[in-house]
């Protein structure tokens, strides 16, 4: 497993006020937020962060995956779906306006396991924006032999554009508007792909299928858990998964998803 249980202690997060130094709408109900953040100098590939809704408009905080890390800059990039009232909220917010956030959240992508190997990068949906940080951080660690990137749309693709300038990417729609019509494994089976390891990030059957056919081609996977969060730290265990180690937490066969993940080596969940 990528993460242990109680790595991510509650005391080392830090909710720190982001101002948006910009935002738009990339493709339907899909927003493409930029924040400054000194939480920039943390982040990982595969990381998160919980964002408040402002004036306590809402309890809770929502957790968003992070899409890219400037450094130089001082910035996150958030691209997110607005589907509840949370992200509504986030969605009509503009350049100037403040956000608090929780971070840096969660295990990333453990990048130095494709050291001179050959990396699938895959991402489906609203999983494909952590991907891209995931391959931006292959290239400039500059040790995998090659990275292709599998993204799988219903539709209306985004971020293709940005994918391939940093690796050979391919695309699937469900609808078969663009790319290989189908999922991410169609893209594979059309495409004759083979590599030594898979970082991936997307809806559950996607998931299954990335370990069932790791599994099947003795090829080492590590999947990003999507899934729905309260506190973000661990302590609500209101999002877990079935693992084979029993959880230090809980002392059961769980573990807590928005600490000890988001970020599995496939083998190590039940899924």
């Amino acid at each position: 497993m990528t993460g242990k249980a109680g790595e991510n202690s509650i005391m080392e997060k830090k909710k720190v006020t982001a101002i948006i130094r910009r935002q738009e709408q990339i493709a339907e109900d899909i927003y493409d937020l930029w924040l400054e953040t000194d939480l920039c100098m943390e982040a990982k590939a595969g990381q998160f962060v919980s964002v408040y809704p402002p004036d306590g408009a809402l309890l809770l905080p929502r957790p968003i995956s992070i899409c890219k890390i400037d450094k130089n800059a001082g910035l996150i990039r958030l691209v997110y779906r607005a589907v509840g009232n949370g992200t509504r909220i986030f969605s009509g917010m503009h350049s100037g306006h403040k956000l608090e956030i929780l971070g840096v959240l969660g295990n990333g992508f453990p990048i130095e396991k494709a050291d001179e190997k050959s990396v699938f990068v895959m991402g489906g949906g609203i999983g494909i924006p952590p991907m891209l940080q995931t391959v931006i951080s292959l290239q400039e660690r500059s040790k995998a032999k090659n990275i292709n990137a599998v993204l799988g749309y219903r539709n209306e693709r985004f971020l293709m554009d940005e994918f391939s300038m940093h690796c050979l990417a391919y695309a699937a729609t469900e609808d078969g508007s663009y790319g290989t019509k189908g999922n991410v494994m169609d893209v594979l089976r059309e495409h004759s792909l083979r590599a030594d390891v898979i970082f991936a990030c997307g809806p559950m059957p996607m998931l299954r299928a990335i370990k069932e056919f790791s599994a099947q081609n003795g090829i080492e996977a590590y999947i990003s858990l999507e899934e729905r969060m309260a506190c973000g730290v661990g302590a609500c265990l209101g999002c877990v998964c079935k693992t084979k180690e029993i959880d230090a937490h809980s002392k059961v066969n769980n573990s807590r998803i928005c600490t000890d993940g988001p970020v599995y080596y496939a083998p190590d969940v039940e899924i």
